[in-house]
């Protein structure tokens, strides 16, 4: 069903150049997975058709920096990949965000080593913090629709000094209440 039949023949439809492209850019995310740990587990199941990412126009995991826009860095980063993540992020076209998933790549989690980076943030700006040990792939989502609001938000052409977008540094309030663990059996359950 095309647009003529929705809308009577004496119609028209106006907009700002810069909705309709911000409302394409942000229906259309592609982002670059860098999954080290657990996180990246969680990661995949967003992907998956529970979660469904897909609904949010993020499903298109690219796996080379020149084609993504949004870097979801899930788990530790030790020292000697520190490198490839820079030369990643330098590598993604303007305007790009990134995602800071769990608390391994936020803080270092429970890695309080010299082998591990404290924070990519110290590295690379980030735009959204997801906390949790591993963060549930309902948080990503919320961080993935952070990342869509910002869009919308900043319009063409990016809005920081140099041309280049300044990165906001959210971070994602948990939106569950966890049960208490281990769950008990209910009757009748094998």
């Amino acid at each position: 069903m095309g647009l003529e039949a929705v809308l009577p023949e004496d119609s028209f439809l106006t907009t700002r150049l810069r909705e309709i492209i911000n409302w394409g850019r942000r229906g259309s995310v592609w982002p670059l997975p860098f999954a080290t740990a657990c996180c990246g587990i969680e990661l995949m199941a967003t992907a998956s058709s529970r979660y469904d990412l897909a609904r949010f126009g993020a499903e298109v995991m690219r796996f080379s920096p020149r084609q993504s826009d949004l870097l979801i860095v899930a788990g530790r980063v030790a020292i000697k990949m520190l490198p490839v993540l820079q030369r990643i992020y330098v590598q993604m076209t303007e305007p790009k965000w990134v995602i800071s998933m769990g608390a391994c790549a936020s803080t270092g989690g429970v890695f309080d080593t010299y082998a591990v980076v404290q924070g990519i943030d110290q590295f690379i700006p980030v735009d959204v913090y997801v906390p949790g040990c591993p963060p549930r792939p309902e948080m990503l989502l919320e961080g993935v629709m952070a990342i869509q609001r910002i869009i919308d938000r900043d319009g063409l052409p990016p809005s920081g000094p140099d041309g280049r977008r300044v990165p906001l540094r959210l971070a994602i309030e948990p939106n569950y209440q966890p049960r208490r663990q281990p769950v008990p059996l209910t009757v009748g359950q094998h």
